[in-house]
């Protein structure tokens, strides 16, 4: 058992994260001033930890000099004690005056990280990459001549570039700090990577898959994303880890760093969405099994391996996320048929699809404290609910029907300049009626349910950290984007005759 935990901190350690990141060509730029009489460890006590929402780091209590020892006490400018890496649990902090008072007391404070080991010397600049006291006495050793030379180190990050992460903090508007890259190549493959998780992805993929290839495989694979999504998320909810420590990882993104990191969503959808394709298209559609499986692989691997670049994930969030969606899979696969023809043909299946997504949602809600990860719940089960919806309502007025089973299989067609233009005209005209859809529900939604539950609505991003504004807000607004992917726009796709 000792060895089995032992394994399990070994693949949650955010030094291994570093080593990849080292590796992909990823260097920090982080520095810290230690003082001499910085002799401070960790505490032991993860009661007595707490998480600022600007980094993946765990910052100590000061409580005083009857607990220093069994609390990290934050540096307060040059000659302060510092703590060292967190170990265990740590808990959200969602007072935004922590990380004000934390800017306070420690002007060299890393904008989005823990703070370093302590390190003999005043004064000692720490670099980060791998072990910060390792680095810190390679320093010293390479300054009096009898350590390695590190001129080659810094060579490399001058003949690299230097950039910072693509989007701020969802939560705090943190923009996090610069970083230098090395390999371009693997920057660009990393961060396109990890998009195949986001909304922008979504909202073309789904679409596209519903409206170019096959409607009755996109209705069910949103499913399958909207179960291992609010599995996923309430879980990470649950559990509540916080993101890999910063420094010794470089936080490549910075968007969903508030966010707790147990399992990896991203890890849990870049497996489900492949492998569930794969699975309902074989036998349906003509092509070869083995190049639908490696196309799914590498599709998972892409994303999986993004998510340990970009510093949001430790290995063992990332494992825990795939063998947690290939749990769900095994679960909820062989009861999609059963699903599907509720859906469809029950008659009260709209009542019940709205108040069981509904009622998913306010659960969800209780778990935890306001996080953009509970808006983005809410926002998985509006869009499954409205696609839902649709599904049913053209079930009843005979659009968009499935082939019948003497149809199948289903044969590739011919790729032709055609085909591609009529692909590319649909998704013209199809995805701004979405995101038309979205800012006039969005307009028309807040509002309203402010002054319903009597939440002042100035400023939107504090009325929307109710539950009553964003539970309903978010489920109205992609409720009614999903309904218009299966529904309005193919609708409107045969009155312009590109159905």
């Amino acid at each position: 058992m000792e060895k089995i935990k032992e394994r399990f901190r070994y693949l949650q350690d955010p030094h291994l994260v570093a080593r990849f990141q080292n590796i992909c060509g990823v260097q920090g730029t982080f520095s810290r001033t230690v003082s001499a009489g910085g002799t401070t460890t960790g505490s032991s006590n993860a009661a007595d930890r707490t998480r600022s929402h600007n980094n993946g780091a765990c910052h100590g209590h000061i409580a005083g000099e009857s607990e220093s020892k069994n609390s990290a006490v934050l540096g307060a400018g040059e000659g302060g004690s510092v703590q060292t890496a967190a170990v265990g649990l740590r808990k959200r902090i969602t007072d935004s005056n922590v990380t004000t008072n934390l800017t306070d007391e420690g002007e060299n404070l890393p904008q989005n990280g823990v703070a370093v080991s302590p390190a003999s010397g005043a004064g000692a600049t720490v670099g980060v990459g791998s072990s910060l006291g390792r680095a810190s006495a390679a320093g010293q050793e390479a300054r009096s001549g009898t350590g390695p030379d590190l001129s080659g180190a810094a060579e490399r990050r001058e003949s690299g570039s230097t950039v910072k992460p693509l989007r701020k903090n969802s939560l705090t508007g943190d923009a996090g700090q610069e970083f230098h890259i090395e390999n371009r190549f693997l920057y660009y493959l990393f961060t396109n990577g990890t998009e195949l998780g986001n909304e922008s992805f979504y909202i073309i993929f789904f679409p596209f898959l519903m409206w170019n290839v096959d409607a009755f495989v996109s209705r069910r694979l949103i499913m399958v994303w909207v179960w291992v999504m609010y599995l996923g998320q309430c879980t990470k909810d649950v559990i509540g880890w916080s993101r890999p420590a910063s420094p010794p990882v470089v936080k490549v993104e910075m968007f969903y760093n508030s966010e707790y990191s147990m399992p990896s969503t991203h890890a849990m959808s870049g497996t489900a969405i492949p492998f569930s394709l794969v699975f309902m298209t074989i036998g349906r559609w003509e092509y070869p099994s083995t190049l639908g499986f490696c196309l799914a692989l590498c599709w998972c691997l892409l994303v999986c391996s993004s998510r340990i670049y970009m510093g949001m994930h430790s290995v063992l969030d990332v494992m825990a996320g795939v063998l947690y969606s290939v749990l769900i899979l095994l679960f909820f696969l062989p009861a999609l048929d059963l699903i599907d023809g509720f859906n469809l043909t029950c008659r009260y299946a709209p009542l019940v699809i709205i108040s069981f997504h509904l009622g998913l949602g306010l659960f969800s809600f209780t778990l935890d404290t306001w996080s953009t990860s509970r808006g983005d719940t809410a926002q998985i089960l509006g869009t499954g609910a409205g696609v839902a919806l649709a599904s049913h309502v053209n079930h009843h007025l005979g659009l968009m029907t499935d082939p019948t089973p003497d149809m199948l299989p289903l044969a590739m067609p011919a790729l032709s300049a055609g085909l591609v233009g009529v692909a590319a005209l649909r998704l013209v005209v199809g995805v701004p009626v979405l995101v038309a859809t979205r800012a006039l529900m969005k307009a028309v939604t807040i509002p309203l349910v402010c002054r319903v539950f009597g939440v002042p609505s100035r400023d939107v991003r504090k009325a929307r950290q109710h539950m009553e504004v964003e539970l309903p807000y978010r489920y109205i607004v992609y409720g009614a984007v999903g309904f218009n992917v299966l529904f309005l726009v193919p609708l409107l796709f045969s009155y312009v005759r590109l159905s």
